[in-house]
């Protein structure tokens, strides 16, 4: 008797080709590319040596009478678009869109450096001739806040692409000095030395702002930071970038932030690239960041406390401790992160002119999001403590005029340098002032450690565990009960 032939499997596998064949074929690549972390990566082309074009363009010139807009007139003759893109973007506006303003009454502002209070330099505006120094633009004055940024001449290719060569200097003209020419023939995709030019050294140097971004960072071990260390990641294969417009926002000087514009860890990586389900059932409560960088600061310090009211005193200056011309400081390294709720947007922002309790702290800055918010999660942050002049009779935060001749670091004249900021910024002054003490959050997104180091459990939950539940909106450990409610 002879066998059955299984022609029913045969016709099974070819029911299976028909159905499958066609999913893998179209199925979306931006799909699969989750899947294969690297396919999301982008392309770095061969950039155009630009040596031998730069000189024929200057040929005949002397490089002593050539300045930064000569340059980019130059640039413009091939890239003629470069930079109406530039002055779209709020590397160059420095500000946002217009949003409304829940606590002045709905009013639309767009929130940027010439309205806003920081706790650590505490304002731009006025005092042009020092924070110019990393923007991209040239020609900065203080009469008239951005009065040079309709010009197309004045934006700065070269602050972001000269590979060697190129510093600012005051009012965001080069240094003095400098060989434009050899720094235009040098330009190439910027790369972490001209990122972090400006960015590791936000709020006035090395460390000072961010905590997770610093000089260590130019070239880090993989233990440092696993995508910049071990992979060689640049900037913009994250901050990817199309016209000049630059994936990710600033959240500590924007109040509502689309999501579209952030950076986020899912351009590459699976929203749960976890076999372990206990920690894929984190996912919806907690941020890829929490877990994957334990500590910030983890080799440069960085500022944690900056006190404007012991400034002034020949106490003999020492970078990490005290300087006369901006006071006292506490720096840390290896810090552990503060922990918030965050949405990726603020719940406030202060803004120039907001009356303050001086009674109690002063949120510069206040991330969005509750136990409550179902876009929310447990997120890293740097807490900033400042303490600084504000206005006793007014009740709000001052902006003093810091940078020139007659700015507080010439003259130690606090009242001089709120009488200079009347003018220059229009913001009254009543004739005294006090300090108060000031709280900016700084979200913690770079420094991710390799796999091996983030955190276990035992890290957030358990009786030394570094989470304070009852401050996130929990009555207690939530493995000891169940979990978000």
């Amino acid at each position: 008797m002879s066998k059955v032939k299984p022609y029913w499997l045969l016709g099974l596998i070819g029911i299976l080709a028909v159905m499958l064949v066609p999913i893998i074929v179209f199925w979306p690549k931006s799909a699969r590319a989750l899947d294969d972390p690297w396919a999301a990566v982008p392309k770095h082309p061969v950039h155009v040596p630009h040596n031998d074009i730069i000189a024929a363009r200057f040929k005949e010139v002397d490089p002593a009478t050539v300045t930064g807009p000569d340059i980019t007139r130059a640039c413009l003759e091939c890239h003629p678009k470069a930079a109406e893109d530039v002055m779209m973007t709020s590397h160059w506006t420095w500000q946002g869109p217009e949003v409304e303003i829940p606590w002045r009454n709905g009013e639309k502002v767009a929130i940027g450096k010439f309205n806003q209070i920081n706790n650590f330099c505490i304002s731009a505006a006025g005092n042009q001739r020092s924070c110019t120094s990393c923007h991209i633009g040239y020609n900065w004055t203080e009469d008239n806040y951005g009065a040079n940024l309709n010009d197309p001449a004045n934006v700065d290719c070269l602050v972001c692409h000269a590979q060697s060569g190129y510093a600012k200097g005051k009012y965001g003209n080069p240094k003095d000095g400098t060989n434009l020419i050899a720094a235009a023939q040098s330009v190439g995709a910027p790369t972490r030395l001209q990122c972090g030019k400006c960015h590791f050294n936000g709020g006035g140097g090395n460390g000072v702002k961010h905590g997770d971004l610093d000089e260590s960072l130019y070239y880090p071990s993989e233990s440092q930071d696993v995508h910049m260390g071990r992979n060689n990641f640049v900037c913009t294969d994250c901050h990817v970038t199309t016209n000049h417009q630059i994936k990710g926002r600033l959240v500590a000087d924007n109040l509502v932030i689309d999501p579209a514009e952030q950076v986020s860890c899912t351009q590459c990586h699976n929203a749960n690239p976890h076999e372990d389900e206990r920690i894929g059932l984190h996912m919806d409560s907690v941020a890829c960041q929490t877990c994957h960088i334990p500590a910030f600061a983890t080799e440069d310090p960085t500022k944690v406390s900056w006190d404007w009211s012991t400034s002034g005193q020949d106490l003999g200056d020492d970078h990490y401790k005290y300087l006369k011309i901006k006071g006292s400081f506490v720096y840390q390294k290896n810090v552990q992160p503060t922990y918030l709720w965050f949405n990726g947007s603020l719940a406030y922002r202060y803004l120039i002119g907001d009356v303050i309790d001086p009674s109690q702290p002063t949120y510069i800055n206040k991330p969005a999001g509750s136990i409550e918010d179902p876009q929310a999660k447990i997120f890293p942050f740097k807490l900033h403590v400042g303490k600084q002049p504000y206005d006793t009779g007014f009740n709000y935060l001052l902006a003093p005029i810091t940078a020139g001749p007659d700015g507080y670091w010439t003259t130690f004249d606090w009242d001089r340098a709120f009488r200079l900021a009347e003018e220059r910024i229009g913001l009254p002054y009543s004739g005294s002032y006090g300090f108060t003490e000031t709280w900016m959050y700084w979200p913690i997104t770079h420094m991710v450690q390799p796999k091996e180091n983030a955190l276990r459990c035992n890290d957030c939950h358990g009786e030394n565990g570094r989470m304070d539940w009852q401050a996130l909106g929990y009555p207690g450990d939530p493995m000891q009960w169940g979990g978000r409610k």
